[in-house]
């Protein structure tokens, strides 16, 4: 037997078939129809399961034997009230038959309203299964009925007693109304059969292992990982008792209490799980529970293979509060300002001269943040021109300029989403990207260069300035509403020249690094520490940094002793005395101040500081009132 559809239709008798056949074929229905009446029509019925059908439809005690004997939803045709008026009404005027209706509670309700209407007698024999009609005929024997109105089975049963008999067909409509129900059906099946194939593919390639389990205790998810994990056959689990085939089970607990057991480690043999378990609650009751459990050594390898992938894309926080080396009263009140501050979403404004450290509080904000987790971007805003510095922060479209990246490139705010973004030297930034950057902290958005997408971005803003932004504001130099956004938090940091307390813990650190790396043992004497506590540092750690390296890569000894830096450390004239080194490691704009404050110190006239710095008396005047002197 081939079947086409999936919905088949098994008509116990030939005018059904025929009847049947016409609404499939005038409303174009995927449905086969056969015909097979009781016992042939189960054995129909059979045939065509084994061969992929998946809903029968059929009509009264051959539908009842159907669903007996397959396991597929069987959708009947019902009696309706058009088919019981058919069969009853040319006895209407019949006084010498005494008419027996045989049939289900429907049938013999609907009946009784349609005679009661029409003022037929009728003798009423309801049955509740195929199983009784014979006992019914041999009342209606007893009550002398001549005419047997039923259904196939019945019709069959009263003709071998001798009566008359008359069947109950169904109608065109019947069989259009049977057809509708079983396509509802059949979709209702094929639905929960895809959930079913979903659900499937989810536990057969979660990397988690899954186990659920009913109210009563029993397995009935065991999925490939929990296989793995626990050295058991799924075939050796489900339909059991959970605590008859899995090891130190907590799940029949979890059904007991209703409460979650979460972020839990436990010992499944030698590996170590990590496992969640909660109550599965059907209106409020506890109808189950399920567990997932995880490989603690996969966690690890997944966890190192994630921060591998960030830190090659370079957005991973470095550095943490440990790393900022100093016991000196100052630096211990910053760090813990900073920790403060990095408990909240806050802006930061981080001032301080260059080689301070300013980068690596930003790093150590980030990494105590509730952000930790996220990307940490930095950028320095001095270091690229206006159009890149723009389309690094904000990205761009494919076309948006010659040159751009094919398929476009997602910007620092894109990447930064959910962290933090640290924009060194921010007083560097132009006038223009100043306003987008406005923009981006105000409406937590940006669009692309090129673009007409506004994409939404969760960025926390650590900004840093070597020079005083509040002196750039008052010159229009740097935007005053900007400013303020950016400052909400302020940290300053101070000069090495404030904690030289710090020196012998910095040098000890930064030559034990030095020394480690280069596989060397040279240690500095108490003499060149005074010596290096003597000098102001203009470069701050970055020049105690610089200095360390250089003294140990030229010396010939294992203990740097105070003649080793003779030529390498700058000597301490008055002028150092006075804290009148330049300081080179800032801005321009600083080290143009600072050279005009140490001219018009020394006594010379305006004229002679302007001959020696190659410009006009007008210009020094301008550049005098600028810079206060």
């Amino acid at each position: 037997m081939e079947i086409e559809n999936k919905i088949i239709l098994i008509a116990p008798y030939l005018k059904l078939k025929e009847s049947s056949q016409k609404v499939v074929d005038r409303n174009n229905y995927y449905i086969d129809v056969y015909l097979g009446d009781l016992k042939e029509g189960v054995k129909v019925a059979k045939e065509a399961v084994e061969n992929g059908a998946e809903l029968i439809i059929s009509r009264g005690g051959t539908a009842t034997m159907i669903k007996e004997n397959v396991d597929v939803p069987v959708v009947e045709i019902n009696v309706t009230g058009f088919d019981l008026l058919r069969v009853i009404y040319p006895f209407v005027s019949s006084e010498n038959k005494k008419i027996g209706i045989i049939g289900y509670s429907n049938v013999i309700y609907g009946m009784k309203s349609i005679s009661n209407t029409l003022d037929i007698n009728i003798e009423y024999y309801e049955i509740k299964c195929n199983n009784q009609v014979e006992k019914q005929i041999r009342k209606a024997i007893e009550n002398d009925v001549t005419l047997i109105i039923g259904d196939t089975i019945a019709i069959k049963t009263a003709a071998k007693h001798g009566f008359e008999t008359k069947l109950i067909t169904s109608g065109e409509e019947a069989v259009q109304n049977a057809i509708l129900e079983a396509q509802k059906v059949y979709q209702a099946i094929l639905k929960e059969k895809k959930e079913k194939e979903m659900l499937k593919t989810i536990l057969d390639f979660a990397q988690e292992g899954i186990i659920a389990i009913d109210k009563d205790g029993i397995v009935n998810v065991f999925n490939p990982q929990a296989e793995k994990l626990f050295n058991l056959n799924q075939n050796n689990v489900i339909d059991y008792r959970a605590d008859e085939v899995l090891p130190n089970t907590r799940l029949l607990e979890v059904i007991k209490t209703g409460e979650k057991e979460l972020n839990q480690i436990q010992n499944i043999g030698e590996t170590r799980i990590a496992t969640n378990r909660v109550p599965i609650k059907v209106e409020n009751k506890v109808n189950g529970a399920v567990a997932t459990f995880q490989d603690v050594t996969k966690i690890q390898k997944l966890e190192q293979e994630i921060r591998r992938e960030l830190n090659k894309k370079g957005l991973t926080a470095q550095y943490n509060f440990d790393d900022i080396i100093g016991e000196s009263k100052v630096i211990k009140v910053k760090k813990e300002l900073a920790k403060k501050f990095a408990k909240v979403n806050s802006t930061v404004l981080i001032r301080g001269q260059s080689g301070t450290g300013k980068e690596l509080f930003a790093h150590s904000i980030h990494k105590n943040s509730k952000r930790k987790n996220g990307p940490f971007v930095a950028i320095n805003c001095a270091a690229l021109p206006t159009n890149l510095l723009e389309s690094e922060l904000f990205g761009y479209e494919e076309g948006s300029f010659t040159g751009a990246k094919k398929g476009g490139k997602s910007g620092l705010f894109e990447l930064a989403h959910r962290g933090t973004i640290f924009l060194d030297e921010i007083g560097k930034m132009d006038k223009k990207l100043q306003a987008r950057l406005l923009r981006v902290i105000q409406e937590k958005r940006i669009m692309r260069l090129g673009g007409r997408e506004v994409i939404p971005v969760d960025v926390r803003i650590i900004s840093a300035a070597n020079s005083n932004l509040n002196t750039e504001v008052q010159n229009g130099e740097f935007r005053k509403d900007l400013y303020y956004r950016l400052n909400v938090l302020e940290l300053k940091i101070p000069p090495l020249s404030e904690r030289k307390e710090d020196i012998p813990a910095l040098v000890k650190y930064f030559s034990n690094k030095m020394t480690k790396k280069n596989n060397l043992n040279i240690k500095f004497s108490s003499s060149v520490i005074e010596a290096f506590q003597k000098y102001n540092w203009p470069g701050n750690v970055r020049e105690l940094e610089n200095m360390v390296e250089k003294t140990i890569v030229i010396s010939d000894s294992k203990i740097i002793r105070k003649k080793d830096i003779k030529y390498i450390l700058p000597e301490r004239n008055e002028r150092n005395e006075k804290n009148n080194l330049i300081d080179i490691y800032t801005s321009f704009d600083n080290i143009e101040k600072q050279v005009i404050k140490l001219l018009t110190g020394d006594g010379l006239s305006k004229t002679e500081i302007a001959n020696i710095l190659d410009i006009d008396r007008s210009t020094l005047w301008r550049k005098l009132k600028k810079y206060d002197l």
